[in-house]
């Protein structure tokens, strides 16, 4: 299979699966428990259908959008993710690059493989930064700073993830930071070379938003589970991140609303956004689709804050439901990490294309020229 033959999110998983060892692509594809919100993530977008307008006489389709002072030239940008530098030696440079030619906005993770700064200096694409609140004040405090100096124009504090989901592929693989394999791990490893050689070759794998913090050096073994567990704080509460948004005085998201309760006290302490997200399904299994909890977010605060949507994400028409129900913009992390892992920036850009197509041809279908003119009167539940 060739990058030429990949043509939706499901092609460019099987290609990456056929490159990655498997420790690999399964703390890509693998999520928490039984994977149950991960399934139900995508399968909610199949009880809604979009109901299209006829002989609109549509014309130019403008698929740009204004999310939290940022204008991007389409309504799908690529979320923040960890680690990315094990999926393909590229990297966050590689998403970045391809965030930049279709014009939209690509995330940083606190677990990212490149640092803020060489980033802002190489890419003009608008820069989310995500990141976790740690036990240690003091960090979170030079984490924001740092962001700032490098001239970040959004925070996302993710809020779902106050300890590691059971993450129950990864133990079975052995799959850590540095990495401490099984046997089966160590195979898979065996039989796919390419990974080791570019992994060996290229530049050091490091994580530079955190590394003089979280015990990478000297040989010190840490899972991501461990870093979750043991770095991050459990306590955190609704005073010290309204203390964050203080600090921060600019365009702050907070990562992992799933109520309309939540939403509301996002906006009493002064966030300018929220980001509706469960993680992926990576956290807390069982709970309720992101699709299925826009909707009360956006009807209780989206005529005041910029409401942000992702987790299951794999088509265009995912995109313009939850666009119709009032999302400003929709991110994706396995609908780019596949790609980035099959074949680097090439792939990425190949899917930030194929994501451009769809929803250019799938607004003409609809009868919209404009992402203004999506509205749930263009949906059906059943």
């Amino acid at each position: 299979m060739r990058l030429s033959q990949c043509h939706n999110f499901q092609d460019f998983r099987k290609l990456a699966k056929k490159r990655l060892p498997s420790p690999i692509f399964n703390y890509i594809d693998g999520a928490a428990d039984d994977e149950v919100t991960y399934r139900n993530n995508t399968r909610a977008f199949e009880r809604c259908d979009l109901i299209p307008s006829v002989l609109a006489g549509t014309q130019e389709i403008d698929l740009s959008v204004t999310v939290m002072g940022q204008k991007l030239a389409m309504p799908f940008y690529c979320s923040p993710t960890a680690l990315q530098r094990l999926f393909h030696h590229q990297g966050e440079m590689a998403v970045a690059a391809a965030a930049e030619k279709y014009g939209t906005m690509f995330g940083v993770s606190s677990l990212g493989t490149a640092s803020i700064e060489h980033i802002a200096e190489n890419f003009d694409c608008p820069q989310m930064y995500q990141f976790y609140f740690h036990k240690d004040r003091g960090l979170n405090k030079a984490m924001l700073e740092r962001a700032k100096e490098a001239g970040v124009p959004i925070m996302a504090l993710t809020v779902d993830s106050i300890t590691g989901g059971n993450r129950e592929r990864d133990l079975r693989t052995g799959f850590s930071i540095p990495l401490r394999l099984t046997l089966g791990g160590m195979l898979s490893f065996a039989i796919h070379p390419m990974w080791g050689i570019n992994y060996v070759t290229h530049e050091k794998f490091r994580l530079p938003q955190l590394e003089e913090h979280i015990g990478m050096k000297g040989g010190a073994t840490t899972t991501v589970s461990d870093y979750f567990t043991n770095m991050l704080d459990p306590t955190m509460n609704w005073k010290d991140v309204e203390e964050l948004v203080k600090i921060w005085d600019g365009e702050f998201c907070l990562k992992g609303i799933m109520s309309a309760e939540d939403a509301r006290r996002a906006v009493d302490i002064g966030c300018t956004g929220v980001i509706v997200s469960n993680h992926g399904g990576r956290q807390l299994d069982g709970s309720s689709s992101t699709f299925d909890q826009l909707k009360e977010v956006v009807d209780e605060v989206g005529d005041e804050i910029d409401v942000l949507f992702d987790s299951g994400v794999q088509r265009g028409t995912h995109v313009l439901k939850a666009l119709s129900i009032g999302a400003k913009a929709v991110g994706g992390g396995r609908s780019y990490l596949f790609p980035l892992a099959a074949a680097g920036q090439p792939g990425v850009e190949r899917a930030l294309g194929l994501m451009r197509e769809e929803l250019e041809r799938d607004m003409r279908l609809m009868g919209c020229q404009n992402i203004g003119e999506l509205g749930r009167k263009n949906l059906r539940f059943r």
